[in-house]
């Protein structure tokens, strides 16, 4: 008599990090939907699954702009903190170039978890976005 076989181990259907290798693969690129000269709308979610397809796109667009960029958040159905991490990125990028980036209509989850993460100001524009800003 052979001895019973344990299951398999067991992956989380939703939500956590494990989540993320079952998810769907973006189209960063598609992601991006222009609104006018210089501002986007992201139409995604920005978690775990999401950011690495995210995060190239989103420099093109930093790359491209002139003095100012402004990213629309008011379709982001979820976020966890691996989206809120890319936005800090891109914030980073975005002053290394000399250019305002600016993030409207973040959902109230993202803005909880930036103000969990002690960040909030730098969603809502209350921070300046500029290094020569300040003084």
């Amino acid at each position: 008599m052979t001895e019973p076989q344990p299951p398999p181990p067991h992956r989380a259907a939703h939500g956590g990090l494990s989540a993320a290798h079952g998810a769907p693969a973006i189209d960063g690129q598609a992601a991006f939907v222009p609104v006018s000269s210089g501002v986007y709308r992201l139409e995604t979610s920005l978690t775990f699954a999401t950011a690495p397809a995210l995060h190239g796109p989103g420099l093109e667009r930093i790359a491209a702009a002139g003095d100012e960029l402004q990213f629309d958040l008011q379709p982001v159905t979820a976020t966890d903190s691996a989206g809120l991490a890319l936005l800090v990125n891109w914030l980073a990028a975005a002053r290394a170039r000399q250019c305002t980036l600016r993030y409207v209509q973040p959902p109230e989850a993202l803005l909880a978890l930036a103000r969990l993460s002690d960040v909030e100001s730098l969603l809502d524009g209350s921070e300046s976005q500029r290094p020569s800003d300040k003084g």
